[in-house]
């Protein structure tokens, strides 16, 4: 039997004169006593005694017991009101809480990083990650002999620059090679989207990346990969977390030595197989020639794991890029930035200092595991503008579309074999660039991998016998037999600054964003244009779009019941009106069967989207990832009414869209504090 014990010499326990059966009556009491006075939750106190009874860490009930007596019900709430379920990003939580109990700081000193992680049924730590791992590893090995392949199962681990991602990095080697299975393990942070490629390139069984994303410094995550280097969806997400369910504690018996997996350690050589294939995303490599001089680019990949690749690959196109010094270091805390988040505009100042300082034109920036890139450009004024993901989205998709019609690979004879795919919450610009050249437009969930699910299903619509090679083929090679067969994946990405160009990976790369962002600036260059006056041209092409979001954050087990509650109240309660103007249609992903543009029948999920007779609209829906509800606001042309606007009419234009949108704003937030007022 083995189970994880970590830093124990390090509790800084009060030694008691009590037995532990004393001690363990005490608590208990005092937890009843809780419960029946309502200041511990139901669900809170089951937790905890689950724990309790399951856990040989004497860290747990440790820390349980100091917030019990200092009667901090609160605190106990929101650590174990829930056991962490997989979201749109697997698990996620805090490894550190605002309230750190002395087993968890152990020899720390305040204001550094604890030497345990945050005990909780709701807090991303060892027992849930040793619990995640079983569930995994056995739902990953009884596929494996399901399918009949030869040999054990493999698991591909990475992890970004947060907190205790090493230790939990070793924790899933341990369990994983323990239980039977192989462990390629990156022994540096590597970012979410060279895990995905991994998975491929070595034809692992799954991946796990450890990262929170771009979330606050005091949480971490753990996002699982399943063969075809996507997220897990249906049925394996379902599956793997019913393992995990199905596991009382983080003890487990280890198999047989003969048994037992190896830890394969990885590097260099696969950032160099996946900067090979990154390199396959330029399309016109005559004009970035031509251009690449005269671009100066400051990249920051704010503490995270984008300065491995990104920058390299600027120089290797031949782009001059500078780093941002200070954020160069990789360190959890990420201490230049309220948030490392490249959405927010402070985690983009010191880049765009930068650039004024040495005459930059573009800045970019990716999150901690380096999916998501934001920038800021230097406008047709001289002054740096910041572009939103919805624009940069806009921006890549229209530019990539037309380069690949203009090289004669998309044709009027196969280009319903191609396919642009985007989320239902981001603009609608993107499909009516899609519907002008005649481009499917398939919308999708929630979430990346809803969009390497449809990669997924495009690979194997294939021909069995033309596919059974796909990953050694070159990209000309796969897009050729899907244009034939299938369908061309030619852009994908999400509201949130999330990008991707190709399929040899299945999440949105920060990586592969920077080289396409990079060339459509090149691109802008070559027609003398700046990026927001290309992004001007399909305002006049298409119609002047807006589009916005407001994120709700209420924490807690108390904000988590408020969350849930306010999404069921749209849900019964759907407007009928809007800032004074009729509601049209409400599409409610939670009750009804909605198909996307395939024809395929989406999963159920809490989201309402409703469109106004203007053209307005608005969707709400909970995060997957964060204690917050989130209202995404669209203004664009009304339906019916000519799209395009004149060149010197688009000031006009906008001055009244940004109104309209502003109003719906100011609508929407005031009816949201209404219904929550209500609850």
């Amino acid at each position: 039997m083995f189970s994880p014990v970590f830093h124990s010499q390090d509790c800084n326990l009060v030694p008691t004169p009590y037995s532990a059966s004393q001690m363990k009556s005490d608590l208990s009491t005092l937890l009843d006593a809780a419960r029946e006075r309502g200041d511990l939750l139901a669900s809170s106190h089951e937790n905890i005694r689950e724990l309790l009874e399951a856990s040989s860490n004497p860290i747990d009930e440790a820390s349980v017991t100091e917030l019990a007596e200092a009667g901090e019900w609160s605190e106990l709430n929101d650590r174990f009101f829930r056991k962490l379920a997989f979201g749109t990003g697997g698990l996620r939580s805090r490894t550190i809480s605002p309230r750190v109990t002395a087993a968890e700081r152990g020899s720390a000193a305040e204001g550094e990083r604890p030497d345990n992680p945050c005990v909780g049924t709701n807090a991303l730590n060892y027992y849930n990650i040793t619990r995640a791992t079983l569930g995994l590893t056995r739902y990953l090995k009884a596929a494996h002999e399901r399918e009949g392949r030869p040999g054990r199962p493999s698991i591909a681990v990475a992890r970004d620059t947060r907190h205790f991602g090493s230790e939990i990095a070793d924790l899933v080697a341990k369990v994983a090679t323990e239980t039977g299975c192989d462990v390629y393990r990156f022994i540096k942070p590597r970012s979410t989207p060279e895990l995905s490629f991994a998975v491929r390139h070595l034809n692992a069984g799954a991946g796990i990346v450890l990262t929170a994303s771009h979330n606050p410094p005091p949480d971490n995550g753990y996002k699982v990969y399943w063969n075809d280097g996507a997220q897990v969806v249906e049925p394996h997400a379902s599956g793997i977390i019913n393992e995990v369910n199905a596991i009382a504690g983080e003890s487990y018996d280890a198999v047989p030595e003969s048994e037992r997996g190896t830890v394969i350690d990885l590097g260099e050589e696969v950032d160099e197989a996946y900067m090979a294939r990154l390199e396959s995303l330029l399309l016109d490599p005559e004009m970035v020639q031509s251009q690449r001089e005269s671009l100066k680019i400051v990249f920051t990949n704010l503490h995270g794991t984008g300065g491995t690749i990104a920058p390299q690959m600027l120089r290797r196109l031949g782009f001059h890029c500078d780093t941002v010094p200070a954020q160069d270091t990789e360190d959890g805390w990420f201490p230049t930035v309220k948030s490392p988040n490249p959405e927010n505009a402070e985690a983009l100042e010191m880049g765009i200092a930068q650039a004024e300082r040495d005459g930059a034109e573009i800045v970019i920036a990716t999150d901690p595991d380096c999916d998501r890139m934001g920038v800021a450009v230097r406008n047709a004024a001289g002054a740096m503008q910041l572009i939103t993901g919805n624009q940069i989205g806009s921006l890549l998709a229209w530019y990539r579309i037309r380069a690949f019609l203009d090289q004669g690979i998309i044709t009027d004879t196969n280009k319903d074999h191609s396919v642009l795919v985007k989320t239902f919450v981001t603009t609608e610009l993107q499909g009516a660039i899609a519907a002008e050249f005649g481009i499917p437009c398939v919308n999708t969930l929630t979430g990346f991998k809803y969009i390497g699910e449809k990669l997924g299903k495009y690979e194997n619509a294939i021909p069995e016998e033309l596919r059974k090679d796909y990953r050694s083929l070159s990209d000309a090679e796969t897009r050729a037999l899907r244009l034939t067969h299938s369908r061309f994946f030619i852009f994908g990405g999400e509201e949130s600054y999330g990008y991707l160009g190709a399929d040899f990976l299945r999440d949105k790369d920060g990586n592969g964003a920077v080289v396409m962002f990079a060339e459509l600036a090149a691109y802008a260059k070559s027609q003398n244009l700046t990026i927001p006056e290309l992004l001007d041209q399909l305002y006049c092409r298409y119609g002047y779009h807006r589009e916005g979001q407001h994120s709700e954050k209420l924490e807690g087990a108390d904000g988590a019941a408020k969350i849930q509650a306010l999404a069921k109240d749209y849900s019964a309660n759907p407007p009928a009106e809007i800032d004074g103007v009729a509601v049209t249609r409400v599409r409610d992903f939670s009750t009804q069967d909605i198909r996307d543009e395939e024809g395929d029948l989406l999963p159920k999920e809490m989201m309402l989207f409703v469109d106004l007779a203007d053209g307005r609209a608005f969707a709400v829906r909970p995060s997957g990832t964060e204690p917050k509800i989130k209202f995404y606001l669209y203004q664009k042309p009304k339906p019916g009414v000519e799209a395009s606007v004149p060149a010197a009419e688009l000031d006009a234009a906008k001055t009244a869209g940004n109104a309209a949108y502003e109003s719906l704003q100011v609508t929407v937030l005031a009816d949201m504090r209404a219904r929550l007022d209500r609850l």
